[in-house]
């Protein structure tokens, strides 16, 4: 089920909870300053109080989230009390009568087992308790039952039952949220780990190889190289974070670059243009450094496999890059352009569509995608070549954009 879809069923859940289950419970006096209808209040109401406890849920089941919600969908139940468990013990106790808590799984044994609703008395010794019924419903994902909502009241209750019932699918929906913010997390995580692989270890040995060559003639020099060295990869391999500034991005690529010119010396020419109200910009972490070495890479070392266009260029003629990044009212337009080799229109198509091979175009279609899945559709790369002619690719960043927070 997609996040879509989910968000759809938990405004329909809230929506018959607020207008269905409130109509048969006790509604609070409504004050003189309220608009609307009691009706229209209690919905309010309950919508509000729904919209307080879904964010510690979206977290997933656990200790924490479990304490942070339990007030307020024991306040959507009206019920004396309530409790929240995993599968293995009790999360949070809301409300009176705690002394219960000790008995709770084993009381919902059965339940964790079948994955269906049960009721039950509370066996109470204390005449002054006033649990004396129970109704437990289980916290279901992709049909796995995490643990279980358990509400308490003093008698048998239909209503009750049936407002457990759906304060729990309510939930449920909200920890599948969780899963898929998790698995949406662990797809970035996947991404960014595809584009350090693709860090070349042929590039990180001929850095080495570079900056040995230093050693003796310019210990100085070689001394700066593997400084710049270690920070590139310190940025590369960094593991907090799936954002990053324009400012980090680009100071990392001027390290790439400082390690490339250790070897190419004077046939890399770059230039680079920077607006500074452009810096502080929060991308995806690792978008620009994989375009600019697709750019040394064709215009220096060649595309992987046969070169069939090296007439184009003489083996010792320089390769000139461009990275400009600049103001453009509410966004950031970086472009990054190379006077290399270029390559057929249609074969950089077959790359985009991911048909280019296991290791050709990766960080081209990573970055594109990764562009996409944070900003939209419309931000995806623009990507202009031509056999020959060299290529220009162009990205458009908002400068703000909620949830994209560089660190």
């Amino acid at each position: 089920m997609t996040g879509a879809g989910v968000a759809v069923i938990a405004v329909l859940v809230l929506l018959l909870f607020g207008t269905g289950f409130l109509l048969g419970r006790t509604a609070r006096p409504v004050r003189t300053s309220d608009v609307g209808t009691p009706v229209e209040h209690a919905t309010f109401e309950t919508l509000h109080t729904a919209s307080l406890a879904a964010p510690p849920l979206r977290a997933g089941l656990t200790e924490e989230s479990a304490r942070r919600s339990a007030r307020g969908l024991r306040s959507l139940l009206g019920t004396d009390a309530l409790c929240l468990t995993d599968r293995d013990r009790v999360l949070v106790w809301d409300g009176e009568g705690d002394h219960h808590g000790a008995d709770v799984m084993r009381d919902v044994q059965e339940l964790l087992a079948s994955g269906r609703d049960t009721a039950f008395h509370s066996d109470c010794g204390d005449l002054d308790c006033p649990l004396r019924w129970a109704v437990a419903v289980p916290l279901t994902v992709d049909h796995r039952v995490l643990g279980t909502l358990v509400a308490y009241a003093p008698r048998e209750s239909a209503v009750l039952a049936r407002a457990a019932g759906e304060v729990a699918r309510w939930v449920c929906v909200q920890l599948e949220l969780a899963e898929l913010d998790r698995s949406r997390t662990q797809l970035i995580e996947a991404e960014i780990k595809a584009l350090r692989a693709q860090i070349s270890p042929h590039f990180i040995f001929n850095s080495l190889a570079a900056i040995a060559s230093f050693v003796r003639t310019d210990p100085e020099r070689a001394r700066e190289l593997l400084l710049e060295f270690a920070d590139f990869t310190r940025y590369s391999f960094r593991r907090h974070g799936e954002f990053t500034t324009l400012a980090d991005e680009l100071h990392s690529i001027d390290q790439y670059l400082a390690l490339v010119r250790a070897r190419f010396g004077e046939r890399l020419s770059v230039t680079l243009q920077v607006a500074p109200e452009v810096l502080p910009v929060s991308l995806p972490f690792l978008c620009l450094q994989p375009l600019v070495e697709n750019a040394v890479k064709h215009g220096l070392e060649g595309a992987a496999g046969p070169r069939p266009y090296d007439s184009v260029r003489a083996g010792n003629d320089p390769i000139r890059i461009t990275i400009s990044a600049l103001d453009a009212g509410a966004e950031a337009e970086v472009v990054i352009e190379d006077d290399g080799t270029g390559m057929e229109p249609e074969r950089l198509r077959q790359i985009l569509r991911g048909e280019g091979g296991t290791s050709t175009g990766i960080g081209l279609v990573n970055v594109d995608e990764r562009l996409r899945q944070v900003y939209g559709d419309d931000y995806g790369l623009v990507i202009e070549t031509g056999v020959g002619a060299g290529m220009k690719i162009t990205l458009r960043l908002p400068k703000y954009r909620a949830g994209v927070h560089g660190s």
